[in-house]
């Protein structure tokens, strides 16, 4: 689903623009999944994984994201370069539609500078806007204080918890929480 540009400030004063992904980012979004998965242990994929993963493969997924009904797909740019990305999927079966999935990663150089913050009021909004929409999920890897606090702040709540749901390259087992933000209608 496309969405209109929305510019605005970091907290050091930088302008961003959050939009959608475009034909020519393919590039751009490959490079910035390939740095953040190298950048912290929080996201699902480990760097490897994106080997033989094409530029090709990046574009068709960019325009599939583009094009659905039930998807939006916004990344932020800084001086043109991706630094985040946030998802939100809505469901489309009667008995779930009521829900939405939501997920964000921002490089950790732009950590604190209100990328998240922006990312997922936006997606809040147009979840919002979806009138059969009640709530939005989002899960979080244990140990993600940055996230958790982030996500906490704008209302989500911790409703379930899959023990060892994560295993580490070195083995280390990380629990994964589901969090819950109820829509007010």
């Amino acid at each position: 689903m496309k969405i209109e540009e929305i510019p605005f400030r970091l907290k050091d004063g930088r302008k961003a623009v959050l939009r959608n992904p475009r034909d020519g980012d393919a590039e751009g979004m490959l490079e910035y999944v390939k740095a953040t998965a190298e950048e912290t242990v929080f996201l699902l994929r480990e760097p490897e994984e994106w080997d033989g993963y094409t530029l090709e493969d990046e574009a068709k997924l960019l325009a599939r994201k583009n094009d659905a009904e039930n998807e939006v797909m916004m990344a932020c740019l800084v001086d043109g370069r991706i630094v985040g990305t946030c998802e939100i999927a809505f469901k489309n079966i009667m008995k779930t539609r009521h829900r939405a999935e939501v997920a964000l990663a921002v490089r950790s150089e732009f950590w604190g500078q209100g990328i998240g913050t922006k990312m997922l009021h936006e997606m809040i909004r147009i979840a919002e806007e979806r009138e059969e929409v009640l709530q939005i999920e989002l899960e979080f890897i244990e140990g993600n204080t940055k996230g958790r606090s982030l996500y906490e702040r704008l209302g989500f709540r911790i409703v379930g918890v899959q023990p060892n749901a994560i295993r580490l390259k070195d083995g280390t087992l990380l629990n994964v929480y589901l969090m819950i933000k109820k829509l007010d209608r």
